[in-house]
């Protein structure tokens, strides 16, 4: 029997480090976590050539219909969520691996519909974030009230828009570069604040508007970037956590980053019959399925992601 009988084919939109990831994963254990790929595309398919095979090459995205995937996977930049999203829901699913799009109301709501219009099912995974299923639960209770998350990283590692960081010197330390909304904020820096947008998401009670971000450079963060959350609740409740996440230098993202997002991936292939359309965000927790209501079912994931956690928002 063929390992691609019966196994859900991913089309994977993006070939940068992330991407590259993906793909090199799933064509080296295709066997084990019974995927297979049904199309790459990257903006310039040059780099891809010698690296994955010319039949899974797709040069231009708007025939990504002839080559049907279960799941199309985004892992370049936001502007592909907005511009082919809605198409993409309209033939699979879809984990959206730039939520920091979804900061635009009108695009989020627009995905929304798609899903449910389509019998598809929106993904967001967590990416650098710790702690979402917790925020969820504060957010389902109605009892989460604050939310803040500030990314600090090496001044090389930051995609920014509108000078933000127009000239930086080693060895100048810290240097704070924005504190405001994820909403603000996302558009700003839409390649580095992704983790936020899955918080706003997570906490859908204060939303894009509601939770807030700060991004800072320091020259000191040679070997990882620190992502800290701090959650405040009812009553006095207050969680604050702190992630180093090693990473190369100049590198957008770090290295924990894309095994969480490799998770994610495998949280996707739950079967399609035991979800509802909606929007799901993936975090690595413990394996629990729960709805928006907050009422619990057994795990339905698989023996090869048995530490994985799925929330239906």
């Amino acid at each position: 029997m063929n390992v691609k009988d019966n196994v859900p084919p991913f089309g994977i939109v993006g070939y940068g480090h992330l991407g590259q990831f993906l793909v090199e994963k799933i064509q080296k254990e295709e066997s084990e976590v019974r995927l297979h790929l049904a199309f790459v595309w990257n903006r310039n398919p040059e780099k891809m050539k010698g690296s994955v095979p010319e039949k899974l090459i797709l040069k231009n995205l708007s025939d990504f219909p002839q080559r049907p995937a279960d799941i199309i996977v985004e892992v370049c930049h936001p502007q592909i969520v907005k511009e082919f999203g809605i198409q993409f829901l309209s033939c699979s699913h879809f984990l959206v691996g730039s939520p920091s799009a979804l900061a635009d109301p009108e695009i989020q709501q627009q995905l929304r519909e798609a899903a449910k219009h389509y019998g598809k099912t929106l993904y967001i995974p967590s990416g650098a974030l710790w702690g979402a299923q917790d925020i969820q639960r504060l957010n389902d209770s109605e009892s989460l009230k604050a939310l803040t998350i500030r990314m600090s990283k090496h001044p090389s590692c930051f995609r920014l828009t509108k000078n933000l960081l127009p000239d930086w010197t080693e060895g100048e330390g810290r240097r704070l570069l924005f504190s405001g909304s994820v909403a603000e904020l996302c558009p700003l820096a839409p390649n580095n604040v992704n983790s936020m947008a899955a918080a706003a998401i997570a906490g859908a009670m204060l939303g894009f508007n509601g939770v807030r971000g700060e991004i800072v450079s320091d020259t000191a963060l040679k070997d990882y970037h620190v992502v800290e959350v701090e959650v405040t609740g009812t009553d006095g409740f207050c969680v604050k956590t702190t992630r180093r996440n090693p990473s190369q230098l100049g590198a957008v993202t770090g290295s924990a980053t894309y095994t969480s997002f490799w998770s994610s991936l495998l949280g996707a292939c739950l079967p399609v019959s035991c979800m509802n359309s909606a929007l799901h965000l993936h975090c690595l927790t413990l394996p629990l399925f729960f709805s928006l209501q907050g009422s619990w079912r057994p795990s339905l994931l698989v023996l090869t992601i048995l530490d994985f956690d799925v929330l239906v928002l």
